[in-house]
């Protein structure tokens, strides 16, 4: 699956990036209409994507997709038929979620830096980033769609950064479908709050 798909603006697109991306996006599409069968999709992506990132020497990348199928399992039983039923994360726990991503991030950096791997600094915050993210995501929390949407624009330039053009333009478009996903999942909260 490693060898080359098509050739776009002079990059190879390999059979496993371009499955994976197609996965994750559709994956990332019915994530935002708060529907259980997302996450059949995100494991399938997290598990392609692994594979890609490893190739590539992201080692907190490739570690983050089996974070991602297990919260694919989370999900997918914590969730009810009808899907996700949005509500606000405390304000008291920001804080202490942004702390946690930073400190979490400047312990595994050396790590990954000892073991040679590529940008070890913003791919650990961008990792506990994710982390945070997707566990906001299972408990269905609309302050995802917020640290997705940061996250994101920050794999955008990790990965550009790697010369991975074809994902790169990938979390281009998750950027923009964070806020649309957030958007989506504040009206779906309000409209229940105004039905009670």
């Amino acid at each position: 699956m490693s060898s080359i798909f098509f050739t776009i603006w002079g990059y190879e697109v390999s059979y496993l990036e371009f499955i994976a991306s197609v996965t994750s996006f559709i994956g990332v599409g019915l994530g935002i209409t708060g529907k259980r069968i997302t996450w059949p999709w995100w494991a399938i992506s997290s598990f392609l994507y692994g594979i890609f990132f490893l190739q590539f020497n992201l080692y907190a990348s490739a570690i983050l997709q089996l974070v991602f199928i297990a919260a694919a399992a989370i999900g997918w039983f914590g969730w009810g038929p009808q899907g996700a039923k949005p509500g606000p994360f405390k304000n008291s726990y920001r804080a202490y979620t942004t702390i946690t991503i930073f400190a979490a991030a400047f312990a595994l950096a050396p790590i990954l830096r000892d073991l040679k791997a590529a940008a070890a600094l913003p791919d650990s915050i961008l990792l506990f980033g994710s982390i945070a993210a997707q566990i906001l995501m299972v408990y269905e929390k609309y302050d995802n769609w917020t640290l997705w949407f940061v996250v994101d624009a920050g794999y955008v330039a990790l990965y550009a950064s790697q010369g991975l053009l074809f994902t790169t333009v990938l979390y281009i478009a998750f950027t923009l479908m964070a806020a649309l996903g957030w958007s989506t999942w504040y009206a779906t909260h309000r409209r229940a709050i105004r039905s009670l």
